[in-house]
């Protein structure tokens, strides 16, 4: 065993001075291979644009074909910059709208772009707009026939287009280390040592060759968009009684955004602050006594997908005229009257808070909402919450959830409250800089205020108006911040409190892109893979307008008794039951069937307008998703090294035969 331990211990100790040549800059002791795999590539931390599909075709990003992708990194400086070769280009924030457009428009030039890797914005910059969706968009949905009107002045559609090269958004650490990696490059006159990307985003779709969501879904190489969004009435609705149901007052809003980078879409202040506006107006409103004696009935729905074709809104308006178990106790001819909070995060302005009312017709039904926003404004006093009309030469109600409503039925009594009248303040529509920093606590609150205090007006109906009761709903600040640091950072993120108290999340940094629908359709009060968000807004909706008792019991899952529901259960299985109306509503295409154990793409149907305009979004699927940096040397230094590499074995053998020899003589002496 002597001559092959001192054997190993020389070819060791030539292999490592060799490895420690051929990476300069390498520090410390290479004893294995990940140390070396460590010290030559840099794993860099990214959000991937990714491939979706819909009926017509593909939009998004994804490699060209089957195998990983390769290229120099190139760093643009500005848009008229030139390629030589095919390239990673490193493109800061900027640049991005310009870039993609020149993609778009020359086809010469993006035949030279193998990759590209965004800078991370780091701090905001609010002197330029991004919104790579539409000016209108998702106009298709509208119900008037205005399609060309910009209500997102600033949007340039770049999403919507389709990339046959991996694109990259760099996180705030990876940005900075790649800018010094192209600084050094740049200052070596970009000759060899130079560096490489290397991007794995391969997908499915391209290995099979589906183009469509129709022929991918058939090849089972896709799942469709979707989710699940969350209704719950105020108070619980008792289905099993007699007596006629009170006419029905909805609260809505929607929890989901996109972006052109699939993990980073936040959307702060579109859809979310309507979204913790909504949560902190109910929160509010449970609070109060004697609801159950007013005239109308409080529900609240949260939507999912709203983004990709009113997902959620429209399947859950399908399963309200199916009268499925989704939606036990409500019914589609009680549905009186829709306020819908859309986004509210802008609205504070000189020292006051301002919104705007886009009304969905002119019913009177309609004017009681605006009146009582009206009413929850004054009340409010010296908070200084206006509420205005929107422009009576806007073309109608924004993109929306009451677009489907009223798209289902043009008589639907509606009201949007927006922090903007005639386009979007929002110069990061759907765009991954819609970030805290884009929105404005207060005016969140101010919001929460008067919806709750507007809701509490409408559901009076025509009963004298109880100033009192008014004037004693107040919402808690502290939770629209709290709610704030909950679903739109990373710190704490999906690990606060009042997360923590009623799921385990599976990630920290909370995303609001919809995803893809997992379950099996009808498996939907209990489902496996509602996303995060779901969650929480299910057991947070669960749990406020449950009916107050002074004890519960435990529960592991479902409760024994008619109407009451198990709520934080994923907290080491210690739940309890409430007696409260909160459901899950599957959110999918209407144009989609599950059966057979797949999905399957439906016929458009008259009884279903919408689906005639349904893109059918779908994501492909893929197997591991990875960028990649690493240094590559000149064609000079490959050969030393090669030499280099000859020269050890050859040593190594003479060594071989010269420490045998040895041996031998030492052991005949003996």
């Amino acid at each position: 065993m002597a001559p092959r331990g001192l054997l190993g211990a020389l070819s060791l100790s030539l292999l490592l001075g060799l490895l420690h040549f051929s990476i300069p800059g390498a520090i410390g002791t290479l004893e294995s291979v990940p140390d070396l795999e460590k010290a030559m590539y840099l794993n860099m931390e990214s959000f991937p644009c990714v491939r979706l599909l819909n009926l017509s075709g593909e939009i998004g990003c994804a490699n060209p074909g089957n195998e990983k992708i390769i290229a120099p990194i190139v760093r643009f400086g500005n848009n008229h910059d030139q390629l030589d070769r095919s390239s990673a280009v490193f493109l800061p924030l900027e640049l991005m709208q310009s870039f993609f457009q020149r993609v778009s428009s020359d086809l010469e030039f993006s035949k030279k772009v193998a990759g590209v890797l965004v800078e991370s914005s780091g701090q905001q910059n609010n002197s330029f707009g991004f919104s790579p969706v539409e000016k209108f968009p998702q106009a298709d949905f509208a119900p008037y026939k205005n399609h060309s009107y910009e209500w997102n002045p600033v949007g340039s559609g770049i999403m919507w287009n389709r990339y046959n090269f991996p694109v990259f958004l760099l996180s705030a650490q990876s940005t900075l280390i790649l800018q010094e990696i192209a600084n050094n490059d740049a200052e070596s006159n970009n000759k060899y040592p130079a560096h490489v990307a290397e991007f794995d985003l391969v997908m499915q779709t391209t290995k099979v060759g589906t183009h469509d969501s129709e022929s991918c879904l058939k090849e089972q190489s896709c799942l469709p968009l979707g989710g699940y969004s969350v209704w719950s009435s105020l108070p619980p609705i008792n289905a099993s009684l007699m007596k006629p149901l009170k006419p029905v007052v909805m609260a809505i809003a929607s929890l989901d955004s996109a972006s052109f980078f699939r993990d980073r879409s936040l959307g702060a202040d579109s859809p979310i602050s309507g979204l913790i506006a909504l949560l902190t107006a109910v929160d509010a409103l449970s609070n109060v006594e004697g609801l159950d004696k007013l005239k109308k009935q409080l529900v609240f729905a949260v939507f999912t997908g709203e983004a990709w074709g009113y997902l959620g809104s429209r399947k859950f308006l399908q399963e309200l005229e199916m009268g499925t178990d989704s939606v036990n106790g409500l019914n589609n001819t009680l549905v009186e009257q829709v306020l819908e909070v859309g986004s509210v995060g802008k609205g504070l302005v000189q020292g006051g808070t301002t919104f705007y009312a886009h009304a969905g017709g002119k019913s009177s039904l309609t004017k009681e909402i605006l009146s009582a926003l009206q009413s929850a404004s004054i009340s409010l006093g010296s908070d200084n919450v206006k509420v205005k009309t929107a422009d009576t030469s806007n073309p109608g109600i924004p993109p929306s959830s009451l677009m489907t409503f009223l798209r289902k039925s043009s008589s639907t009594s509606g009201v949007v409250l927006e922090d903007f009248d005639s386009s979007f303040i929002n110069r990061f529509y759907h765009s991954h800089l819609d970030d805290p920093s884009n929105i404005n606590s207060s005016s969140i609150a101010a919001a929460a205020a008067l919806v709750a205090r507007s809701l509490y007006v409408l559901t009076a109906g025509d009963l004298p108006l109880n100033l009192m009761a008014l004037n004693s709903i107040k919402v808690n600040v502290s939770l629209v911040d709290e709610l704030i640091g909950c679903l739109l950072t990373c710190e704490p993120g999906l690990s606060c409190g009042i997360v923590r108290k009623y799921i385990s999340p599976s990630n920290i940094c909370p995303s609001h892109y919809v995803g893809v629908f997992l379950d099996s359709p009808p498996d939907t009060q209990f489902p496996q893979y509602a996303d995060d968000t779901s969650r929480f807004v299910w057991n947070f909706l669960a749990d406020r307008t449950s009916i107050k008792r002074d004890t519960s019991s435990s529960c592991a899952g479902e409760c024994s008794n008619v109407g009451e529901i198990c709520i934080g259960v994923e907290i080491e299985g210690k739940g309890r039951c409430v007696k409260s109306t909160t459901r899950y509503v599957p959110a999918y295409s209407t144009r989609l069937k599950f059966e057979d154990n797949w999905w399957h793409v439906l016929p458009p149907n008259s009884s279903d307008p919408m689906g005639a305009v349904d893109p059918i979004w779908t994501e492909s699927f893929w197997n591991t998703i990875g960028l990649r940096v690493y240094r590559v040397q000149s064609a000079t230094y490959d050969r030393i090294i090669l030499v280099g590499g000859m020269s050890i074995t050859i040593t190594s053998y003479i060594a071989v035969i010269a420490v045998r020899a040895y041996l031998a003589k030492a052991v005949k002496r003996d």
